[in-house]
């Protein structure tokens, strides 16, 4: 039986900042990490993984949702200081080239994924899909995390890793979408074959409407390509749910317009409400993320 876990780690998970480090284990030695997201400085980066037993080199690449300041504040000093190599969508890596924060003396470092297939990023298995969001393009991620040396020498092994070989692997099976204004069929989908999802459920529509925001930000947020609220969220989760869920972590809650246990309690009525169907429902762990620190290293 193997002895590595996959662990995963929020930094922060906000509108001041997103940031999540996913990483192999054998024990408590690191075998190889990613990073998705760039929204916190590289002092507290440093800082938050030395409290955690970690450093920056236990993670080899870092993945992009999208090129909203919070998510990519940092990204050019992990770049340059670092020597990171940034791996996204070829709409959004010309975006980082060229516009949003100018990488383009980094060109080398921002590497395109492709499309509608299986990428080989530092040894976790990769893919992007896109999801409505108001940004130059923002995607959510499936990672394939091989939990034996067998898959993991599969996946570093570079030829092309296709359908049934994938499903075949022994990994763990990851979902993030940090930011979304709708669910796509896409989204659920993958959401069905995870054994972790991280998902949006960014506000609740009561503090929201009666919230201090202009009415023209309160339609941006709610118009679809905006963030999904609480409710959103919990449909969402009908749609997807499955026996094998084994945690559900809530993201990017609102600071101002919800809190951790409204989120908690509308995403729990939903799992209540399934485990009266079927009783495994209760074995998927519920977690709203923290919003300005972390969340500690959490074994998947």
């Amino acid at each position: 039986m193997s002895d590595i876990r996959a662990k995963f780690l929020s930094l922060s998970s906000g509108s001041s900042g997103n940031c999540y480090f996913l990483g192999r284990f054998n024990g408590e030695r690191c075998l190889g990490g990613i990073l998705i997201d760039a929204g916190v400085s590289l002092k507290r980066l440093k800082s938050i993984l030395s409290d955690h037993g970690l450093s920056t080199d236990d993670f080899g690449a870092v993945l992009v949702t999208h090129d909203h300041m919070d998510h990519v504040r940092s990204l050019a000093s992990y770049c340059k200081k670092l020597c990171k190599p940034v791996w996204t969508s070829d709409i959004l890596a010309d975006a980082l080239l060229y516009r949003t924060i100018r990488l383009a003396d980094l060109g080398a470092s921002v590497l395109k994924l492709s499309g509608d297939e299986w990428n080989d990023v530092c040894g976790f298995l990769v893919r992007y899909f896109v999801v409505p969001h108001d940004a130059t393009q923002t995607v959510g991620y499936v990672v394939r995390i091989p939990l034996t040396e067998q898959s993991a020498g599969t996946v570093a092994s570079g030829h092309s890793v296709e359908g049934a070989e994938v499903a075949g692997l022994d990994c763990h099976r990851f979902f993030i979408m940090t930011d979304a204004g709708r669910v796509t069929d896409e989204a659920i989908a993958f959401a069905k074959e995870s054994d972790t999802v991280v998902f949006e459920s960014n506000y609740d529509m009561d503090m929201l409407m009666s919230g201090p925001y202009p009415h023209e930000l309160k339609m941006r947020i709610m118009n679809g390509h905006g963030h999904l609220s609480n409710d959103e969220c919990a449909s969402a989760i009908r749609r997807f749910w499955h026996p094998g869920l084994r945690n559900l972590f809530l993201c990017h809650l609102s600071e101002n317009n919800n809190t951790p246990r409204l989120a908690f309690e509308a995403t729990r009525a939903v799992l209540d409400e399934l485990s009266t169907a079927d009783s495994q429902s209760r074995k998927t762990a519920l977690r709203p993320l923290p919003r300005t620190s972390p969340s500690g290293l959490i074994i998947l």
